[in-house]
């Protein structure tokens, strides 16, 4: 469509208009969808520019996390001064962590608005890949929709992908529209995960386009390693759990709509939930399609899925478009800040399952941070799940590294989501269902169905000894276990690792 409308460039010629200092928009959410040939280009001239010793860095805001092409290509090239609003490259974490990167980590959906009300200053280039573009501004979007229209709308001068790897059906399973701004928002019409209240393309102003790129190839996106022992013990506790609930009349016995982190866990709890022949089928209202929810499609335990992405292999997805008359009337792709919406979170019922690096005895939740200091991947939309879902449960082993680290402490050193928002809290020892619960009730259920036994007896010592108080802490010994890894490389010190190895 776009032949004979739009100049044809290459990619080295569209890093060639992008000076230093730019705010770059590029489109792609969770490593799908991302522009590809451009950032490859922006990062070859950044080499080039600093061997001249010449200045040349951007400012880069993406959907979410945008894989190897994007983040660690252009973290390589040193290319980057300013991210967000989430990473997840080796390379750019590392710079983040050192202070060479400033990175703003924030909740997925605030990131278009923040953007147009002006926050972050003026958007000079969005870079986007399409399957097809029409003369008056239509942009067919291919496997990913996450702040692609905002960008399209918003920046100055446009660069589009045309890439012919993917299928012209894909549009299908689009439901594109923008929010209004404050104060003239109106609320979300979505009343079932399936519902559709968009168009199949994204909008941009034809005058905007600088010129169209022309690639073929796929995303890039690697199969989760399988699940270990305790991913699948921590997935029957969440579902045994979820059955209880429906039994007890919590969770209708039609079921609520799941949302799921992505990673190995999220992927063990939905096959679990898939096995299980008490668990009636149900639909999902998350942020990331991926590969452990087709085969859960296809035999009619997931019935149909609302996402911002398609995170799946070039296996899958292949698998996906030879088979659109099934697939696209039951997967729904959005705009992130309508996928990760609180309103319609919330309206929906929600039951959300997260992962976590670490929880604390009072039901506080680092998802982000090592240590409380060093830039893991960020929050996502996890944040915005755990404090609006109707049930909320957040997942992470009892300890990590052989022992040496556990993942239930006596205080979080850094908090995404706090007490207040947190229901369920599951590790392979078991889960701490706390609601209704007072802060003592929780640490001593925690402790006991959630922490690792090596490390039980000192986390009932630090609530027994800790100052008296509605929330009990010791701020002298809070971050002990932390501060006794620093420097002795393990949180208990004369804890024999080799005598519980087999219940590690």
């Amino acid at each position: 469509m776009f032949a004979g409308t739009f100049p044809i460039i290459t990619a080295e010629e569209a890093a060639s208009h992008i000076p230093d200092g730019a705010m770059v928009a590029l489109s792609g959410f969770a490593n799908a969808g991302t522009a590809k040939l451009v950032p490859r280009a922006i990062a070859k001239r950044a080499r080039s520019l600093h061997e001249k010793g010449k200045s040349y860095k951007i400012r880069l805001i993406t959907g979410s996390s945008s894989g190897n092409d994007i983040d660690e290509d252009l973290a390589q090239a040193e290319a980057i001064s300013w991210r967000a609003p989430y990473q997840n490259a080796r390379t750019l974490r590392q710079q983040i962590n050192s202070q060479q990167v400033q990175y703003l980590d924030m909740h997925l959906s605030h990131a278009p608005q923040t953007l147009l009300a002006g926050f972050f200053g003026k958007l000079d280039y969005a870079i986007v890949e399409a399957s097809d573009i029409t003369r008056d501004g239509r942009v067919y979007l291919t496997t990913s929709i996450g702040a692609t229209p905002t960008y399209l709308k918003y920046a100055d001068r446009i660069f589009i992908e045309i890439n012919a790897h993917h299928s012209k059906r894909l549009p299908e399973m689009a439901d594109i529209v923008l929010l209004q701004t404050p104060p003239r928002v109106n609320p979300i019409p979505i009343h079932d995960p399936l519902a559709r209240i968009g168009y199949p393309y994204a909008v941009v102003d034809p005058k905007k386009i600088i010129g169209i790129i022309e690639t073929n190839e796929p995303d890039m996106i690697d199969p989760f390693a399988a699940p270990d022992w305790k991913s699948n013990r921590i997935a029957d506790h969440v579902v045994r759990f979820l059955f209880g609930e429906m039994i007890r009349g919590h969770i209708p016995r039609e079921f609520l709509p799941l949302q799921a982190g992505v990673g190995n866990l999220g992927n063990s709890v939905m096959a679990e939930l898939g096995n299980n022949p008490y668990i009636p089928p149900f639909t999902m209202y998350s942020v990331t399609f991926q590969d452990s929810l087709v085969d859960l499609m296809e035999k009619g335990k997931l019935l149909g899925a609302s996402a911002s992405s398609l995170t799946v292999t070039p296996e899958t997805l292949t698998r996906i478009c030879t088979n659109m008359d099934f697939f696209g009337p039951r997967i729904v792709l959005r705009p992130q800040e309508i996928s990760d919406d609180t309103g319609v979170i919330r309206r929906l019922g929600i039951i959300a399952i997260n992962p976590a690096l670490e929880v604390d005895i009072y039901g506080n939740v680092n998802s982000s941070h090592i240590f409380g200091t060093d830039i893991m991947n960020g929050i996502g939309g996890s944040g915005e799940f755990t404090r609006n879902s109707y049930l909320s449960i957040i997942m992470c082993p009892s300890t990590t590294l052989g022992g040496k680290v556990s993942c239930v402490v006596p205080m979080c050193p850094h908090i995404d989501s706090n007490e207040h928002s947190v229901q369920v809290i599951v590790t392979e020892q078991g889960y701490a269902d706390l609601r209704g619960l007072g802060p003592m009730q929780r640490a001593k259920k925690i402790i006991e169905n959630c922490a690792h036994p090596a490390y039980r007896d000192y986390l009932h010592a630090y609530i027994r000894d800790a100052k008296s108080g509605h929330i009990r802490h010791d701020l002298k010994k809070a971050y002990e276990l932390h501060r006794n890894f620093l420097q002795y490389g393990q949180m208990l010190p004369d804890l024999n690792l080799a005598e519980i190895g087999e219940r590690i």
